[in-house]
């Protein structure tokens, strides 16, 4: 790491000394699985063409809103044509056109043992022979429940839902019933979701498309919630004293994603843990990002700091839809039908999803499986900014396991202001060059990205030399 400017201190690159020491022997299978590049770069650049994707997405324009059923897709903060997935195996991903990506979005987290895994499917071919839905309860909840209460270290008990949004609205409902506190404080860059109380200085897609916050959002939805910028202590400090005895919680990405990946100061998560005690405030980690992704117990393991309450999702699902919360048994007994706090949901703990789930974490359990994740995503940021600087780019980076990202800027980016300062211009033509070497990105500045167990070191190389060739000439 010498030489390199991190946005995030320099033990946070190191394998956890707490996690389970594991053999990285038994990942051949992931990886051997990925799927292997049949042609070079330059010949791949030559044929590239997006005229399907391009045919597709205007007519999706005349039948969805913008094109897409979320707005990061359409591409809106990189520009160019928006590329339309045909098909996903192991790291890559090909799309409508024929062109084949090694891909770093993983879905936008959940496939961190690679996509459409031949165990998982084969597991829910098995599952959907009895049925897809229920709308009751079946083992595979209890099985998938003991699995998470097992590894997070603050759930006691959890409820399964549909979303990291819903889940996220759950859990802000239930702090507030136990707490029987209004107030919230959310820090800014953080994005929980598109629920009305968390549209306040958002993150994720809100950023992206430079919206200040969203029309439809009534001002008494949000006046409840108060804001900080991530990793500003004097800030939260200030906000209690002028809100004694109201704030119900303090919600926030414990690693940010959703501002791009931006690392908490050492003290920054054990102070929140003590001023929340002090106050009689719960203490909320939005680990749908996070979850089972630095570690296995999450962001919270990895630190060793455990909050009241904790929000899951996408790893945890396996690819398929789901979210989840969870806490200290006396607040979640709060919730329906065990306490007076109502919350319900159709598909919640469908049986697709939690046996995704179950052998997704099954998965994660095996030897070796988070210091190969250290070991990629080590070897993919620190390439990319070492040409990065070669080139002459002021560009600043970093990682945690399976999760990183960079900035085009000198940084360090410690909150989304300072993220804010990069150069987004640049960053679009980066990605649209990358694109067309065959390697896919979050196509936003303020996105995180996810490395998986299929990654295999030939994709990391393929990238890093892409992203050299690209960055001499911007």
């Amino acid at each position: 790491m010498a030489g390199i400017r991190l946005s995030l201190p320099s033990k946070l690159t190191q394998t956890p000394t707490n996690a389970v020491s594991r053999s990285a022997t038994s990942l051949t299978r992931c990886c051997a699985s990925s799927v292997k590049m049949t042609v070079s770069v330059d010949q791949k650049k030559k044929n590239f063409t997006l005229k399907k994707s391009e045919d597709a997405f205007n007519a999706a324009k005349e039948l969805m809103p913008g094109g897409v059923n979320s707005p990061v897709r359409a591409f809106k903060s990189v520009g160019g044509q928006p590329i339309i997935i045909d098909s996903v195996k192991g790291s890559h991903m090909r799309d409508i056109d024929g062109n084949d990506y090694i891909d770093y979005v993983g879905s936008w987290g959940p496939a961190i043992i690679g996509h459409a895994d031949d165990e998982v499917l084969a597991a829910l071919t098995e599952t959907m022979k009895k049925g897809t839905s229920f709308g009751a309860p079946c083992l595979l909840e209890n099985t998938l429940a003991e699995m998470v209460i097992s590894a997070v270290p603050s759930i006691e008990m959890v409820r399964f839902v549909n979303s990291g949004t819903e889940a996220c609205m759950g859990v802000l409902r239930l702090a507030r019933a136990y707490t029987n506190k209004q107030k919230i404080i959310k820090f800014e860059g953080c994005y929980h979701g598109h629920a009305d109380p968390f549209l306040v200085k958002a993150g994720s897609g809100v950023a992206t498309l430079g919206l200040p916050d969203s029309p439809g959002v009534p001002k008494a939805a949000t006046t409840d919630t108060l804001t900080s910028p991530y990793n500003d202590i004097e800030t939260i400090k200030e906000l209690f004293n002028t809100n004694k005895g109201e704030i119900a919680a303090v919600i926030l990405e414990p690693v940010v994603g959703n501002a791009g990946f931006i690392t908490p100061k050492p003290e920054f998560l054990s102070f929140l843990r003590e001023i929340t005690k002090e106050n009689d405030s719960l203490l909320i980690f939005d680990e749908v990002m996070t979850g089972f992704r630095l570690a296995y117990g999450g962001a919270q393991e990895y630190f060793g700091i455990t909050p009241d309450l904790t929000t899951l999702g996408k790893i945890i699902g396996g690819g398929l839809p789901v979210g989840a919360y969870g806490g200290r048994r006396d607040i979640m007994e709060m919730v329906a039908p065990a306490g007076p706090m109502y919350q319900a949901g159709t598909l919640s703990g469908n049986p697709l999803a939690m046996t995704a789930g179950i052998h997704t974490l099954k998965r994660l359990q095996g030897p070796g499986t988070y210091e190969r994740l250290d070991k990629v995503t080590n070897q993919l940021i620190n390439g990319i900014l070492k040409v990065g600087k070669k080139a002459g780019h002021a560009i600043c980076g970093g990682y945690i396991s399976g999760m990183f990202g960079f900035f085009f800027t000198d940084g360090p980016v410690y909150n989304f202001e300072d993220a804010k300062k990069s150069d987004t211009a640049k960053f679009a033509k980066f990605y649209r060059g990358m694109l067309e070497e065959g390697v896919y990105f979050a196509p936003s500045q303020f996105e995180a990205g996810f490395t998986s167990l299929a990654h295999t070191d030939q994709d990391i190389q393929q990238t890093i030399d892409a992203a050299e060739k690209v960055l001499r000439q911007l």
